[in-house]
């Protein structure tokens, strides 16, 4: 079928569809994870000991066609003595035809773990919404019927959890961000069905782990990796080395198991506000056709009246 060789071939294929199913349990992919993971865990929210907001804009495989364009937006902070942390995000994504949003809101529930560390535990629960414009498309066949109108929009409920530790040098994270697999089933007719179930079979389990290494007076080390696992995928990691210097300066450079390298260089304008940019050189084939991948996040943490924050927080 000519129209839906489109649609496949619009949204990047096997990457993100699978025979004839149009699905939205995947997650989006971020070179600086280590700003997005409110994102990733709910666990994180509240962690900074203020209200936190952080926006991440990632524009993926520039030149390809049907390229995911990705905005997240997130903002967190602590609560009841700092014991407990509430969180909300926002992601936009654009994948050919597919325009999907997510909204989530996070809690955490924070206990001692040794002198100096802390572990949460964290619930998120959200709504997914989905529509694809087949409109858009270009179809082979003039008065295709399957790509003359958009597909209904759909919305789907979705949850997960995680655990945090961290401590003044190091982190972890354990979570699964999203339980539910909500798709579309197309027939051969363009009719659709709604599928909405718990599958463990297709959880996404993250685990992230970091620790700054002073090195000199003005130059330390913040090394994290970050490991995610699907069943029946090939393991996927992403190992990232940044230095900042001078409390000023990050510069380091990334690695994405079978997928991409990075340089990543950002500017701690201020103990609290960060402005960081990345640049993925891409290792598979599509680097052949695209001008690799951009992307720019912002993080901004707020000082209360009465209350300082006495060191950047680097987590």
């Amino acid at each position: 079928m000519k129209a839906k060789q489109i649609i496949l071939a619009t949204c990047l294929g096997v990457m993100f569809f699978a025979s004839q199913n149009v699905k939205a349990q995947y997650d989006a992919m971020f070179t600086q994870y280590m700003f997005n993971e409110m994102f990733i865990n709910p666990a994180y929210a509240g962690s900074k000991d203020a209200m936190a907001v952080t926006g991440v804009h990632r524009q993926q495989w520039v030149n390809f066609p049907g390229r995911p364009i990705t905005t997240t937006f997130s903002m967190h902070g602590p609560i009841v003595n700092e014991k407990m942390g509430f969180g909300l995000s926002f992601l936009n994504e654009k994948i050919g035809s597919l325009n999907r949003n997510l909204a989530y809101l996070s809690y955490s529930y924070k206990i001692k773990a040794g002198k100096n560390g802390n572990l949460a535990f964290g619930l998120m629960g959200g709504v997914h919404n989905q529509v694809n414009k087949f409109s858009q498309l270009k179809a082979t066949e003039q008065g295709d019927v399957q790509v003359s109108q958009n597909s209904p929009s759909v919305y789907a409920p979705n949850f997960g959890f995680g655990i945090y530790y961290s401590d003044k040098v190091n982190y972890a994270g354990l979570s699964i961000p999203r339980m539910i697999d909500d798709h579309i089933l197309f027939d051969a007719n363009g009719d659709f069905t709604k599928v909405t179930k718990m599958s463990p079979q297709k959880f996404h389990y993250y685990l992230t782990l970091g620790r700054i290494f002073t090195l000199t007076d003005g130059l330390k080390l913040k090394g994290q990796a970050m490991i995610k696992a699907v069943q029946n995928a090939p393991l996927q990691y992403d190992l990232n080395a940044n230095f900042l210097i001078k409390e000023k300066i990050w510069a380091g450079l990334s690695y994405r198991s079978g997928d991409a390298v990075s340089a990543i260089l950002g500017i701690q304008v201020s103990p609290q506000f960060v402005v960081s940019y990345s640049y993925d050189y891409t290792l598979s084939q599509i680097q052949k056709y695209s001008q690799g991948s951009h992307e720019i996040a912002l993080s901004y943490v707020f000082m209360y009246k009465g209350k300082k924050i006495v060191t950047p927080r680097y987590f």
